[in-house]
């Protein structure tokens, strides 16, 4: 029985990104080139993925995993040697082969897919990915016969004037028979300015020896974009962002100014949610129905429940409960849970603590390392003493309870359910049920210490 196999060409230097990370490993829109390509391609359910790396080798396989296999080539001799890597584990084997590289991220499924249908259709040995390009310069054009079938691919630098002004292009995704493109691999030489082994030469020996060549024009031109250096990086990101945005509004989601909101990949919003201008959504972040996240707030991996209003705050790695809500200008930090109803106000920081139900954290206070209960009033200025310069330590507010503005609770501490801490206090031990903590000194006046100033002799202070 014949399979579908796909090969997945990542060994390339990249030198023209100038940056010390891996040309495919470069993000769009918050995944991997390489990753989104291999996305795609796995929704085609391919029966092996193939990975080829060279530089690089270790991240891409760490980014990747187990969803492919690799193989190695240590030095980079063309596209052809590229494939002829994955011989040990696909040359013996019958059915289709699709080859693509990782720096193609815009590619699809459904592109995919349509390719190994017109390929089976055709009963051909190879067929090639095209596109009408707008402006074809530097791209292999497709000359192709009266009849409509491919003669050749001839390369920028060796097109007539004729032949240059064909606007078919090659996009470098092919389709072969797996049994004839490694047999044709053994044909292919290095007699070429370049000296490397070219894949684009299987097709004209595919041809000579009389098998079929086709080539399916993809409908959209943009997503056979390469990616060779930061500003292709940049087109790429902004086609992505687009087509990520606008699945969102068909599914129910408000973008009040699409172009200046940015949402990754593996974001998740529900129904009637509204984000306004200048949001961030990043990597796995998942927004429940009927939110709103307001302008120019920022979630990185935030879990949000139905009915939450987020306005100009930055959650990272927190979870905010059904029908809480925050801002503006406050500060998720990784393990915050927020509960069901609770107000976090303004210029607040929570790490690493959970916020009962109801509670209310309202103004210029951290909360860190600590635990609090429901319907608690926590006033402005609090602040959650939980290092000590060697050691975090954890503090617990109880039930109903009310913390006064100004107040230090200093872990490790617990004050118990339906108590109260007096306003500018600093709590170093436990405070029992129903008491009032207070710890400052019992205020002293001191009468006419004006007298005693340089201000009271001072002309410009007594008139």
């Amino acid at each position: 029985m014949s399979g579908k196999y796909t090969i997945i060409l990542a060994a390339g230097k990249g030198t023209r990104m100038k940056s010390k990370l891996y040309k495919v490993l470069h993000p769009v829109c918050g995944k991997p080139m390489v990753d989104h390509v291999l996305t795609e391609v796995e929704k085609t359910q391919p029966d092996e993925v193939v990975t080829v790396v060279g530089h690089g080798a270790e991240a891409v396989e760490e980014t990747l995993g187990d969803r492919s296999a690799y193989v190695v080539q240590e030095t980079q001799l063309g596209t052809g040697h590229a494939v002829l890597q994955a011989e040990p584990l696909l040359g013996d084997k019958d059915g289709m082969t699709l080859i693509a590289n990782g720096d193609t991220p815009l590619l699809t499924a459904d592109t995919f897919e349509k390719l190994f249908a017109y390929h089976r259709d055709k009963g051909a040995a190879a067929t090639i990915l095209t596109a009408k390009a707008p402006d074809p310069t530097g791209y292999g054009r497709i000359i192709r016969s009266e009849i409509g079938t491919v003669q050749k691919i001839v390369e920028q630098k060796d097109a007539t004037p004729k032949e240059a002004e064909v606007d078919e292009i090659n996009t470098g995704v092919y389709c072969f028979d797996n049994q004839s493109l490694f047999k044709a691999l053994h044909q292919v030489t290095n007699d070429n300015a370049q000296g490397e082994y070219y894949l684009t030469d299987v097709i004209e020996i595919l041809k000579k020896a009389g098998a079929i060549v086709a080539a399916y024009k993809m409908t959209h031109f943009e997503e056979s974009m390469g990616v060779n250096d930061r500003v292709a990086l940049a087109a790429a990101t902004r086609v992505m962002q687009t087509r990520i945005n606008t699945a969102h509004m068909r599914n129910g989601v408000t973008l009040t100014d699409p172009s200046t909101t940015y949402i990754d990949r593996d974001v998740v919003i529900g129904a009637d949610t509204v984000i306004e201008p200048g949001v961030q959504l990043l990597g796995r972040t998942v927004i429940g129905a009927d939110c709103v996240i307001g302008a120019h707030s920022k979630l990185v991996n935030a879990t949000i429940e139905d009915q939450v209003t987020v306005t100009s705050s930055t959650i990272e790695d927190a979870i905010m409960r059904k029908g809480s809500n925050i801002g503006p200008n406050s500060h998720l930090r990784p393990l915050s849970d927020i509960g069901e109803g609770a107000h976090i106000g303004n210029f607040v920081e929570v790490k690493k603590a959970t916020i009962g139900a109801r509670t209310k954290v309202g103004h210029l206070t951290y909360v860190g390392d600590a635990t609090l209960g429901t319907d608690i009033n926590v006033g402005c200025g609090v602040v959650f003493v939980n290092y000590d310069g060697v050691k975090k330590w954890h503090a617990t507010v109880g039930d109903h309870s009310f913390v006064g503005s100004n107040a230090n609770i200093v872990a490790p501490v617990t004050i118990a359910d339906h108590s109260f801490i007096a306003a500018g206090s600093t709590i170093t031990e436990d405070v029992p049920f129903h008491a009032m903590g207070i710890a400052r000194a019992r205020q002293t006046n001191k009468e006419n210490f004006w007298d005693r100033t340089p201000l009271a002799t001072d002309p410009e202070w007594n008139k």
